[in-house]
């Protein structure tokens, strides 16, 4: 486990591998997935306590910041939660992660690899059935 050279104000985006996600979702931490709801749909880490939110939304202009993003993870979740925030490939997750501890949430990672990574290990994941 290491940590990457982006900083908020007050602390270091520690970076954690999906071998270090996995065991810690099977315990007391949450799953933050902030890739937008169609990626999610598709296939997401399996966890009891997951919860999407997106980062950026895909729009004619390309991808934007979502402007209600902290205060949406902020409605569902607390500042002394246990989070692991990931994405598709680790980018997104990461500048998430940095914009919540710069908001005050305490114990927050960033998930290494993303989504691509948890499945190249072949962990198990859950896919939403929007046809019912």
């Amino acid at each position: 486990m290491g940590s990457i050279g982006i900083q908020s104000s007050e602390t270091e985006v520690v970076t954690i591998d999906v071998l270090a996600t996995k065991s810690l979702i099977e315990t007391t931490h949450v799953y933050l997935d902030v890739r937008t709801v169609e990626e999610f749909q598709k296939g997401h880490v399996d966890a009891e306590k997951v919860i999407n939110i997106a980062y950026m939304f895909n729009t004619e202009e390309g991808r934007v910041k979502n402007p209600e993003f902290l205060k949406e993870v902020s409605s569902l979740c607390n500042k002394e939660d246990h989070l692991i925030v990931g994405c598709q490939s680790g980018v997104r997750s990461l500048y998430a992660t940095a914009d919540l501890l710069a908001e005050g949430f305490k114990d927050v990672s960033n998930m290494g690899g993303g989504y691509l990574d948890w499945v190249k290990k072949e962990f198990p994941v859950k896919i939403v059935d929007v046809t019912k």
